[in-house]
């Protein structure tokens, strides 16, 4: 997708100018939507004091979190133009700028933790990072804010078949729009922010978030059951201007990589230890169901029909890629 026009917010040009400020200095912008004391949020400031440290100063961070220069699409945009140099947007909003993304939004794609990593931080997560270049940016990793669970008032949900019917809101994403359809529910795209409003009045019946976000906008007072199905990672790709990066001279390339790495690493622990005390502090205000290993093998054969309706989409090749490398897949 081609760059949008956007009305830019006043000043943000002079805020997020990118050039040397003398001989071999840089100041980046790096702006996210999430909040400072998230884990990825927390992961930010690190990766900016890492930079800053391993750099010897010659590259300052300056960390806008919290949507201070708009949301998810609207930083794409000005990264593009290298009015942000550093971004983390979701995945499954940059599947709109880049079809092949939308691979990692297929439901059990990536079956668990350690398939997870071994995608994202192998051979397919680098071919899916590449596919950016074309777009102005730099793919360097992975974050991510763990993976989606499903919550409704409806039913305990053990299968694919007990979301029959079932009215569930999900992000403007062809992929979980069809994927919902397939496993027999209703799906309706609603802005994240309305969510809480359309589970409390009946609007929807469920949604789908990781843990994170259903603790923080408390959606847990408003939904009778929650099951871990972990059916898809809600993955960022950290992203930067391909201008600012290809500036940076060789050494300080392997700073910035390094202390991506290492953010990365550090969003996810802070995300699995966060999303076990989470749990536990809900587990009185709403029914948590994990599935057991036969009812998540039933789960997985349910969703390669979504894999088969993207297949051209996200191409065949990238999708058998994936499959190798975690050993998945409808023939394997």
């Amino acid at each position: 997708m081609k760059t949008l026009r956007t009305i830019l917010p006043a000043g943000l040009l002079a805020a997020a100018a990118a050039m040397p400020a003398a001989a071999q200095d840089y100041t980046f912008t790096f702006a996210h939507v999430l909040m400072e004391d998230t884990p990825n949020g927390q992961a930010a400031i690190s990766f900016a004091e890492e930079v800053a440290e391993q750099s010897d100063g010659r590259i300052r961070i300056n960390v806008l979190p919290a949507g201070q220069l708009g949301g998810d699409v609207e930083i794409i945009e000005q990264l593009q133009q290298n009015l942000v140099q550093i971004a983390i947007p979701p995945t499954a909003t940059l599947g709109n700028f880049e079809p092949k993304l939308q691979v990692l939004d297929l439901p059990f794609i990536m079956p668990g933790q350690e398939a997870m990593e071994t995608v994202l931080d192998g051979e397919a997560g680098r071919m899916i990072l590449d596919t950016l270049d074309q777009h102005g940016m730099h793919g360097v990793n992975f974050w991510g804010a763990g993976f989606r669970q499903i919550t409704n008032n409806v039913r305990e949900v053990a299968s694919a078949g007990d979301l029959e019917g079932v009215q569930m809101r999900t992000m403007q994403a062809p992929v979980i729009l069809e994927q919902y359809r397939q496993w027999g529910a209703s799906p309706t795209a609603m802005a994240f922010a309305e969510v809480y409003n359309g589970l409390q009045s009946g609007v929807v019946d469920g949604q789908e978030n990781p843990i994170a976000n259903i603790v923080s906008m408390r959606f847990y007072e408003v939904q009778d059951h929650i099951t871990i199905s972990n059916h898809a990672y809600h993955g960022y790709a950290a992203v930067v201007n391909e201008q600012a990066w290809n500036q940076l001279p060789d050494d300080l390339k392997e700073v910035m990589t390094e202390a991506f790495d290492n953010a990365r690493d550090l969003a996810r622990e802070l995300t699995v230890d966060y999303e076990a005390e989470q749990l536990e502090a809900i587990g009185d205000e709403i029914a948590i169901k994990r599935l057991s290993d036969e009812e998540l093998s039933a789960f997985i054969e349910a969703s390669y029909p979504v894999h088969e309706a993207f297949a051209d989409v996200v191409t065949p090749e990238l999708i058998q890629t994936i499959y190798d490398a975690t050993g998945a897949g409808p023939e394997q």
